[in-house]
């Protein structure tokens, strides 16, 4: 996922609202960072979408990203 994708996933998903998930839910699962953090730090932006897509409880076959389509089931 690049991080255009990101940016675009974060909106389709949370709205305006994404962006202040990622400013300011600390996720856990990526060393009690927040997205901004992380993504600042070098973290891959699929790895921050996945950590917020777990703490939002987005259901999971919404993870591949809203607007993007869903990665072929093999």
């Amino acid at each position: 996922m690049k991080l255009s994708e990101f940016e675009r996933a974060l909106e389709g998903e949370f709205g305006a609202f994404g962006r202040v998930l990622l400013r300011e839910t600390t996720l856990v699962e990526l060393g009690n960072r927040t997205g901004a953090e992380a993504l600042a730090r070098g973290v891959a932006p699929r790895e921050v979408w996945i950590a917020l897509c777990r703490e939002q409880e987005v259901p999971r076959d919404r993870w591949h990203g809203a607007g993007r389509p869903a990665p072929p089931r093999g």
